[in-house]
């Protein structure tokens, strides 16, 4: 048995992975610990991956996979985590910004305080306040939405059981919410740990303002689909019925209207059409009928799912 595997994706990192391979191995071999280094190549144009073979050569526990295009972070991360033998898996960036010192620390929780996930708090960033500010503001809407009281969910420096890792999947750019993923997926014992953060040393960020928006679909994305993706009837069909009913209601009014003008009140009423409430109501109307049969399609998609009575049994007693 393993007993940690390095998780490591990287874009154009040539010049930083033989000294954060060396820093690795150090580590580990002082804690006398059994190790595997995993680099996801994703799609780097520099000679990233001529330094992996070359790393790989010297040391048989460092291994690398070559994507074939840039996919992006959570899709190495996803192959790296099918990949991973560890008992205890430790992601980390490579560009020398996540300390190795760590590991021992944050296998530890794992392993003797028995949490499910563990994520690193970098407490003090050498980041300009054009990043920190917009990742503070992004933690706070994750932690309301999420219920999970972390204060760093995009740190790449996270320690998992590895029977999360094997019982998870990332896609897209969800790599920023694995804890929730994992809450989400019956791995409930999330902890956090303050980590060291170190100034870039090489290159330059591969993020741009753009991955705080996306970030943030993403996190209403995840949202919806935990909570209604095998029922999407209860979200669209509810809101489907309301609207309707709401413009079931203005039309009602509006006929009320029309009758007590003509036949209680002998007066001559407005013309039903030069009302605006008639076009509310309307338009009400169209919009429900559209949310319902939403739902309905989506219960239709959701029926033809193999996977749609997929539920994961911790454990039996015979």
């Amino acid at each position: 048995m393993i007993d940690v595997s390095l998780v490591i994706p990287l874009l154009n990192e040539a010049e930083s992975l033989p000294e954060l391979c060396d820093w690795i191995v150090r580590v580990c071999t002082a804690e006398k610990l059994s190790y595997e280094i995993l680099l996801l190549d994703d799609g780097s144009t520099d000679n990233s991956w001529d330094v992996i073979q070359q790393l790989g050569e010297k040391n048989t526990n460092i291994k690398g996979i070559r994507m074939r295009r840039n996919y992006g972070k959570s899709g190495a991360l996803n192959i790296g985590f099918e990949a991973a033998q560890g008992e205890v898996v430790i992601t980390m960036d490579a560009d020398l910004q996540d300390s190795p010192d760590e590991i021992p620390a944050l296998r530890d929780m794992i392993i003797n305080d028995g949490y499910h996930v563990v994520s690193g708090w970098k407490q003090k960033r050498y980041d300009p306040i054009s990043k920190t500010l917009p990742t503070k503001l992004f933690n706070w809407a994750t932690r309301k939405m999420s219920d999970i009281e972390l204060n760093d969910f995009n740190c790449g420096l996270k320690a998992y059981k590895k029977e999360v890792v094997k019982n998870i999947e990332v896609y897209g750019e969800m790599h920023r919410y694995i804890p929730v993923i994992a809450k989400w997926g019956g791995f409930p014992k999330i902890g956090e740990k303050v980590v060291q953060h170190q100034s870039r040393k090489y290159g330059k960020s591969k993020f741009g303002m753009d991955r705080f928006i996306n970030g943030f679909l993403d996190l209403l994305s995840l949202y919806f689909m935990s909570k209604f993706g095998k029922r999407p009837m209860h979200f669209f069909g509810l809101l489907g019925v309301l609207s309707f009913f709401l413009g079931f209601l203005m039309a009602a009014w509006i006929v009320c209207d029309k009758m007590l003008h003509v036949y209680f009140w002998h007066t001559r009423s407005p013309l039903v059409t030069s009302s605006p409430l008639f076009y509310f109501g309307l338009l009400a109307m169209v919009i429900g009928t559209q949310l319902f049969l939403a739902g309905f399609l989506g219960e239709l998609v959701s029926r033809s799912n193999p996977e749609r009575n997929r539920y994961d049994v911790k454990e039996t007693v015979n």
